[in-house]
């Protein structure tokens, strides 16, 4: 199936690029997208995931390729700037490693950057046992509730879960623990804003922390949340977002971050 994805906002703004986390879908920005609505919003679906569960293999590179296609479709003359969570984080530093100088800002949200190549090869005997508890809802809502996706989204969730294949969530495990950072990153033009929370695992804590070696580059950790930033606190998410869109400072969001200063606490 081709690119699926969703326009909102001023299609004579900005563009502005919403990159859902794996397991989810665009439904994930619904708390963001009429904050934002002076832009020109686009909230594509990855492969493998809602209106393409068909589509049974996923990549990180090449979801990023098509992201990029989409984007110099819509550009015109247009300033770019996007927004991923977790894997869509992954997929949003790929998109710059490919074009290092098309991106004028992003907001990076609870990226692994440190590679955990020695769980690769057990990712698909692991999914393969536990794939059947997915059509749980039980199990699916204990799932849910690490991501704060129990309460208003958890009917979505559940039924994103449930149209995943087997194989799209072994590919996007095997992807997702395969990543790595590209020093490439240090030439290019985007400003990027790296975010985790401080409830996160220490995997992600440092990759905040590697992604602020860079001089593009800002980090924050967010005190008090876990994997989930932008649903868990949707109104400190978006007064971020808003203030890195629009300004190349962090001091007036300190009273909702904790900044790092690029290492690991």
């Amino acid at each position: 199936m081709a690119l699926h994805y969703k326009e909102a906002g001023d299609s004579n703004g900005e563009l502005l690029l919403f990159i859902h986390g794996g397991g989810v879908d665009g439904w994930m920005w619904d708390q963001q997208i009429p904050k934002f609505s002076n832009y020109h919003i686009l909230v594509p679906t990855l492969q493998g995931h809602g209106e393409r569960s068909d589509k049974t293999s996923f990549s990180i590179h090449q979801n990023a390729v098509e992201l990029l296609e989409l984007l110099e479709e819509k550009q015109g003359s247009k300033r770019i700037h996007i927004v991923g969570f977790s894997i869509g984080a992954q997929i949003g530093l790929e998109m710059i490693r490919l074009a290092p100088n098309f991106i004028h800002s992003a907001m990076i949200n609870s990226a692994l950057l440190t590679p955990m190549k020695f769980a690769v090869p057990f990712a698909k005997p692991m999914i393969k046992l536990t794939y059947p508890l997915i059509q749980n809802r039980q199990f699916a809502r204990q799932q849910a509730k690490q991501l704060y996706l129990d309460r208003e989204f958890f009917e979505r969730y559940y039924t994103t879960s449930l149209q995943m294949s087997s194989g799209t969530l072994i590919e996007m495990i095997q992807e997702n623990l395969s990543f790595s950072l590209s020093e490439d990153l240090e030439s290019s033009t985007t400003r990027i804003l790296a975010t985790a929370g401080t409830k996160e695992s220490r995997s992600v804590i440092k990759s905040v922390s590697r992604l602020a070696q860079f001089n593009n580059c800002q980090s924050l950790l967010i005190s008090d949340v876990g994997h989930g930033f932008p649903i868990a606190q949707p109104e400190a998410f978006n007064r971020l977002l808003t203030h890195w869109l629009t300004t190349r400072s962090l001091s007036r969001v300190r009273s909702v971050a904790s900044p790092t200063h690029g290492s690991a606490p």
